[in-house]
């Protein structure tokens, strides 16, 4: 990649300022670094840098703030935003203010290298900063698959764009629906939910679209439905993969120019409603199947957003943990509870095949029912305890049942066929959990960088990683 004639780091952390610096100047890029922001400012009236890079919370003069002089002083010059804080609150904040990319702590320097690298050589987006800021929806996390949620939905601020959100039950779509919403140009209108497994087939057109009085039995008044309810603002349609085919066409019409007519009505109903749907089915094989329409598909499909499952973002156990014991002690009115560090760790080893729905619930039971404000495993309930023993006695049943098939087979050199396999997939489990950072996906293995590096060539998987 060419060489670049100037990036500025601005950061009050000297040891950042020494990574960064030495980083960039290994791979051939021009860098001066800043402790303060104020430093940067003073420099702007009489130079130009190709990127800045700048972290969050600073002494003073705040990495918000120096976007802002930024984007009114030289607003054709990229700024990445760094911070230790990689909340949804920071990550809206940053791209709201104009950030061209959000880049959370700690970070892999060659993750730094190639996005600095990207934002001077690609053309420079125009981002409109938001002049009032809505509560963000309570969504926590820390981990890497999570940034990237936070992530789209600030990179998605500015937008009305059709979203639809892939995710096991209990993932927090809805949470996330809302946080679109809430950090968008429609915040101001209506939120609609509506989930689609919860309506009887016969009664869901009428509950989208309303109805006129006496379109069928039981309609003794007109109804105004959830598309009218939403007008101007976002209907959240989640399981969208159980609605029938005849209703998936009245909702293809609608979204193609924005009419539909009430049941049993005469008169088209214009409306403007963004809309985000929701499901953990995959539609492409619905579409294969016949079940979904593919034309219905490729336009909620315009811009798709997936979350991961909690056993994908265990570190963010504790934090989500400590989230639902203040609200649920707020809620139930009960003394707040915390867990020890043995049901801590614990907690970080379970599967949770509920999902964050599932360790919400379990923190509400906890509330009401241990004995004291800490959490110990005596006070964790039966099916608790039961889902751990199952879940770890069933990878090590199958590896059984697998060596004993084989030798019953009469195959030999077992483990060394076995071994490689074994390693090859906890590479790529540890990949996928970093988003591809090495550094911490070996770190995430108990291996050295070097190790990890000559695994991934000895193991054929160069060209995925």
């Amino acid at each position: 990649m060419a060489r670049l004639d100037s990036v500025w780091v601005v950061d009050d952390d000297e040891s950042i300022r020494w990574v960064l610096e030495k980083g960039f100047s290994e791979n051939n890029i021009d860098v001066s670094v800043f402790e303060s922001a104020h430093e940067v400012i003073k420099k702007l009236e009489s130079e130009n840098p190709d990127v800045i890079l700048t972290d969050i919370k600073m002494p003073g003069t705040s990495g918000i703030d120096l976007l802002d002089q930024v984007k009114t002083l030289r607003p054709e010059i990229p700024v990445i935003v760094m911070t230790a804080h990689s909340d949804l609150e920071s990550a809206v904040d940053s791209y709201e203010h104009g950030a061209w990319e959000y880049l959370p702590k700690p970070f892999d320097i060659n993750e730094a290298v190639q996005m600095v690298q990207r934002a001077a050589l690609s053309n420079k987006e125009s981002i409109n900063p938001g002049n009032e800021k809505s509560n963000p929806a309570e969504i926590v996390g820390e981990a890497p698959a999570m940034q990237e949620v936070f992530r789209a939905i600030g990179k998605l601020s500015n937008s009305s764009s059709t979203v639809l959100l892939m995710g096991q039950s209990g993932t927090g779509k809805e949470l996330v629906a809302k946080a679109l919403y809430e950090h968008s140009p429609r915040k101001d209108k209506p939120f609609v939910a509506l989930n689609m497994a919860d309506i009887p087939k016969d009664l869901l057109e009428a509950e989208l679209f309303g109805h006129e009085k006496g379109a069928f039995t039981g309609a003794d008044e007109k109804r105004i439905g959830r598309f009218e309810q939403a007008n101007g603002g976002t209907l959240f349609l989640d399981e969208i993969g159980d609605m029938q085919l005849e209703t998936q066409t009245r909702l293809l019409r609608v979204l193609s120019n924005g009419e539909f007519y009430r049941v049993g009505g005469r008169e088209p109903i214009k409306v403007d409603v963004r809309i985000i749907t929701a499901t953990h089915q995959k539609l492409e094989s619905h579409v294969k199947e016949g079940t979904f329409r593919e034309d219905l598909f490729h336009r909620l499909n315009v811009i798709k957003i997936t979350l991961p499952n909690l056993n994908e973002r265990r570190e963010d156990v504790p934090a989500l943990s400590k989230h639902f014991f203040r609200v649920s002690s707020e809620e139930l009115e009960e003394e707040r509870k915390f867990l020890s560090a043995e049901v801590e760790r614990y907690f970080m080893s379970l599967p949770w095949p509920g999902n964050v729905r599932q360790l919400e619930n379990t923190c509400r039971w906890l509330t009401v029912m241990a004995p004291t404000r800490e959490i110990r495993l005596e006070d964790l309930p039966d099916e608790l305890m039961a889902e751990d023993s199952e879940s770890s006695k069933s990878w090590t049943d199958s590896l059984k049942s697998w060596a004993e098939g084989s030798a019953a087979k009469g195959e030999i050199n077992l483990l060394e066929t076995t071994l490689p396999e074994f390693e090859r997939t906890m590479i790529k489990v540890a990949l996928n959990k970093t988003m591809g950072k090495k550094k911490d996906a070996a770190l995430l293995l108990g291996w050295g960088r070097n190790t990890l590096t000559r695994k991934i060539k000895e193991l054929g998987l160069e060209k995925e990683y």
